[in-house]
């Protein structure tokens, strides 16, 4: 019995793995990849592509916060949620432009972005204008580390935003809304219930927009 030589000698088909992919006809490497980083280049895109849905999803559970309905997990709950989703969403903004000029920049927004979420959420079961027992701080200086936080998390998505937009690998108006929404959200924590809702209206537009764009990329390699 012969054997194919496109067939295993079980009759399976052969697969066959290069040890480089990109740019076909190239007698040099430079423009290429190892196997090995094109997969994981690959699954990073994958993950941010689909985490990036996390953004409009905590949009709208911010959103519904700042309308002062009751809800019967609490307003703690939602907005728990609404934060660990747009956690996951700013390290899938960050995966998704590591690959581009702006990766400082997303990169410099993740940080500061998690030192702000860092921050906020030994803060948030907390009464206004209390202490926890045996914290050294004072409730005023508990007041000064919320605006840091706050401050942290906002500057976290302006620089996300800025990235976006000069990256020229997504929609650079997503990158505007997003910087808008930030300001907004960030200001509106010591501002009237419009402005709230505002940033959060604004956070749901950049975030679809970003998830939809994200979605239709193709990878170079």
């Amino acid at each position: 019995m012969s054997i194919s030589h496109h067939h295993t000698a079980s009759g399976r088909p052969l697969r066959v793995s290069p040890a480089w992919v990109g740019g076909a006809g190239s007698a040099r490497h430079e423009d290429l990849l190892p196997v090995r980083e094109a997969v994981w280049v690959w699954s990073v895109r994958r993950y941010a592509r689909l985490a990036l849905w996390a953004l409009p999803a905590a949009a709208l559970l911010y959103g519904w916060t700042t309308l002062g309905i009751d809800t019967p997990p609490g307003p703690l709950v939602v907005m728990l949620a609404a934060n660990w989703l747009s956690l996951i969403a700013m390290i899938a903004l960050a995966g998704l432009l590591a690959g581009t000029r702006t990766r400082r920049s997303a990169v410099a927004g993740l940080l500061l972005g998690l030192a702000g979420f860092v921050l906020t959420l030994p803060l948030a079961a907390l009464p206004a204008d209390t202490v926890a027992a045996g914290s050294p701080l004072t409730p005023g200086q508990l007041r000064t580390v919320e605006v840091v936080a706050a401050a942290a998390v906002g500057a976290g998505w302006v620089l996300l935003g800025w990235a976006v937009f000069r990256s020229r690998l997504v929609n650079p108006a997503d990158g505007v809304l997003l910087m808008l929404a930030a300001a907004a959200i960030g200001a509106g924590a010591h501002a009237q219930r419009p402005l709230p809702t505002v940033g959060a209206l604004l956070l749901l537009a950049a975030g679809t927009g970003l998830a939809w764009t994200a979605g239709r990329l193709l990878p170079k390699h």
